[in-house]
Order: C-alpha cells, then sequence, then structure tokens
C-alpha cells in the first residue's frame, strides 16, 4: 500500500516541492485564522488585510509618500487611496504636505495608529503562542525561514499588476 503523504510514481513532485507547498498552505491557512479570531481587547480597531499593510510599513518608516507605501505593499495606488481614506477616518493615520516642497504629501501613523498596532501584535502574539502550547524550540528556526520567505517573496514580486490575486487567499 503506498504512502499517500509521500507518493512513489515518477511524476509526482519531489518531496521538497511537496513541503513548500504544504508551508504555504499553512501559512494561509494561519493568516487567515488569526483574521478571524479578532481581537479580546475592546481598545483594538479592527483592520482590513490592506489596511494592516500599510500599518506595519508604516511602524518601519514613519514617514513616506503614498508612492513608496503602494510599491511596498504591492497596493495600487487607487487602491491605496481608499484604504488611506479609512485608516484616517479610524484616527490611524495623518497626511501632510511635504515640508521640503510644499506639492507634495508624506503619510503618519498617528499615536492611535502606533498604539493600535502594538496592542493587535500582542494579541496576534498570545493568540499564537497559545495555539503552540508556548512551545519556543523551533520559534527562532521558523522565523529565520519565513523573514527569508517574505523577503525573497517581496523582493520578486511581479511589478506587472495585471497577474490574477492567487485562488484561497
Amino acid at each position: 500500500m503506498e504512502d499517500q503523504a509521500h507518493p512513489t510514481n515518477s511524476t509526482a513532485a519531489p518531496d521538497h516541492e511537496r513541503r513548500w507547498a504544504e508551508l504555504a498552505d499553512l501559512v494561509l491557512i494561519i493568516s487567515r485564522e488569526v483574521q478571524f479570531r479578532g481581537y479580546a481587547d475592546e481598545r483594538a480597531i479592527p483592520l482590513s488585510p490592506s489596511e494592516g499593510m500599510v500599518m506595519r510599513y508604516l511602524q518601519r518608516e514613519p514617514d513616506a509618500p503614498p508612492s513608496r507605501i503602494a510599491d511596498a505593499t504591492g497596493l495600487q495606488r487607487t487602491n491605496l487611496s481608499t484604504v488611506l481614506g479609512g485608516l484616517e477616518r479610524k484616527g490611524l493615520v495623518e497626511r501632510r504636505t511635504d515640508p521640503g516642497d510644499g506639492r507634495g504629501v508624506t503619510v503618519h501613523a498617528t499615536e492611535l495608529g502606533r498604539t493600535n498596532y502594538a496592542l493587535v501584535r500582542r494579541e496576534w502574539a498570545t493568540a499564537v503562542s497559545d495555539a503552540a502550547n508556548h512551545d519556543t524550540e523551533h520559534l527562532d528556526a521558523a522565523l529565520a525561514l519565513l523573514t527569508a520567505v517574505e523577503s525573497g517573496l517581496t523582493t520578486s514580486r511581479p511589478r506587472n499588476r495585471a497577474t490574477r490575486p492567487a485562488a484561497g487567499t
């Protein structure tokens, strides 16, 4: 009887390809589960995935023009404008006139935006740690691998935005 988890026929994908596919699938499932559970702290302001990407970027780059945010997050400028409007209404970001030339605009996370991001990260940490029974044995290796994957995917992101999003995301 053939082991279904490890196909042996010559047309099967190599084991490493199957494991990479499993990793990608698990990352998508975990991401959805973290988003699905919401927040226990009533002060937490929920964000859409696009809003979360923008807020994550603004934690690293606190003073950024919209074009740089769009490039870094992979959002189209028109979509970014909608996302920024939503974040402004929630009080999480503000747009300011660029003091250098007066024509450009930069986007900044507000104090509420920075506080909210820290709050939701604590909740994510608790949820993920609880789910793993607080086992930290392989945590550093997992972080290193996932950081390399994120960096590689971001660096190799297609610049042609005509590409359709993957199914199941």
